[in-house]
């Protein structure tokens, strides 16, 4: 591939074909601020638009239709550019109701994920999987490239007894599959009953990074700003309802990792000693202007991706918490990391400071079994 391709995302392979298998039917559109064309139209405008496409609604994930918004409960609303009445799928309700597609044919997905398990769009995809296929409805899911590639699959899966909406589905932490084919998995494995259509990428293949794919940056969150950080984030990410940083309220969110308590020295150079491949760490003291631990001062680390392709980002936050662990267990409240990790002999590791080759290898036969799986469900070469 070359260092800058063209890749055609689902909606543009959707609209140069004439809009052909949604033509005629009245359109749900679960979607946010990524779901553009390569020229940058909003999918939403797009298809509002099109000549035979039926839009009746719009349906936000977390952060909303228009992607501005950053907190726990979104509210149902209207878009004042189209408007349409907007559903939201984050806060008590996940999902949409009977009544919110009782004049709807078919369901269309476009919005970017970024290649994590705990990123939850993925999320929302498989919730509205479950409401087709009860309700009977058609799901048209519009591919976008995994960012971080489709090439790596990395971590534990999530145990049973441990899903959430931050883990919706028993799959590793990298799960190196685009958003199609999750939804493909996700068919097979939790909906069957889903009458699913994924309109594929064109020009995208598995090992391609998102700055070879000629397509725009648009942050897929409001913290989620960089390539770098996106690769960063399943590593980072991991740790962060624990009692740390990773750099919300500042200018550059998982390139920043601390607390108050920690001493940057000291944690830089068990960081790097760990060895995770592909990254070095700096020591470094930041004040967030914002979350947790606004307005203190934190010592930390700043993160410097050496080499992305042998980069592992669970290695590098099991070796974060490695630290955490060894240096500051007086200060380090370890429990909330269970929330993203979701396996329980993965979260002993690091109580019982094994080593992280140790961990790894608990887990290495699920990956295996994944891997078929995954196999079944993927559209590139």
């Amino acid at each position: 591939m070359s260092s800058f391709s063209s890749v055609l995302t689902g909606v543009d392979v959707l609209e140069r074909d004439g809009f052909a298998p949604i033509m005629g039917d009245r359109i749900a559109l679960v979607t946010n601020h990524t779901g553009l064309t390569g020229d940058g139209r909003a999918t939403v405008d797009l298809l509002r638009a099109a000549p035979g496409v039926d839009l009746r609604a719009l349906m936000g994930p977390e952060h909303g239709v228009r992607g501005e918004l950053d907190t726990e409960q979104i509210a149902d609303g209207g878009d004042q550019r189209t408007g349409l009445p907007v559903y939201s799928l984050y806060g008590p309700r996940t999902r949409p109701t009977p009544e919110q597609l009782s004049e709807i044919d078919t369901i269309v997905f476009d919005i970017q994920d970024i290649g994590c398990r705990f990123y939850t769009y993925i999320s929302t995809l498989a919730h509205v999987m479950d409401a087709a296929a009860e309700f009977g409805k058609c799901l048209v899911v519009l591919d976008r490239p995994n960012p971080i590639t489709g090439a790596a699959i990395e971590g534990p899966l999530a145990d049973g007894d441990k899903l959430a909406f931050v883990a919706c589905h028993p799959i590793p932490v990298r799960h190196g599959m685009t958003i199609g084919e999750i939804a493909r998995l996700l068919q097979t494995e939790r909906a069957p009953g889903c009458n699913l259509t994924v309109i594929p990428c064109e020009g995208w293949t598995r090992d391609c990074w998102w700055d070879a794919t000629g397509l725009v940056w648009t942050n897929p969150s409001p913290n989620m700003r960089s390539l770098g950080q996106a690769t960063l984030y399943p590593g980072v990410g991991l740790l962060e309802l624990t009692n740390v940083s990773v750099g919300r309220g500042t200018d550059t969110p998982f390139e920043l990792f601390g607390a108050p308590y920690v001493d940057p020295r000291a944690f830089a150079a068990a960081v790097n000693a760990a060895g995770a491949p592909g990254v070095r760490v700096t020591p470094l003291w930041f004040t967030p202007r914002a979350s947790v631990f606004a307005g203190e001062r934190c010592g930390g680390v700043n993160f410097l991706l050496t080499d992305r392709a042998a980069f592992d980002a669970v290695h590098l936050g099991f070796a974060l918490a490695a630290a955490l662990r060894s240096l500051y267990a007086d200060h380090w409240a370890p429990e909330k990391l269970m929330t993203l990790l979701a396996s329980a002999e993965a979260y002993q590791g690091v109580l019982e400071a094994r080593s992280y080759e140790t961990i790894a290898a608990g887990w290495e036969a699920d990956l295996r079994e994944f891997a078929a799986r995954r196999n079944r469900a993927l559209l590139y070469p």
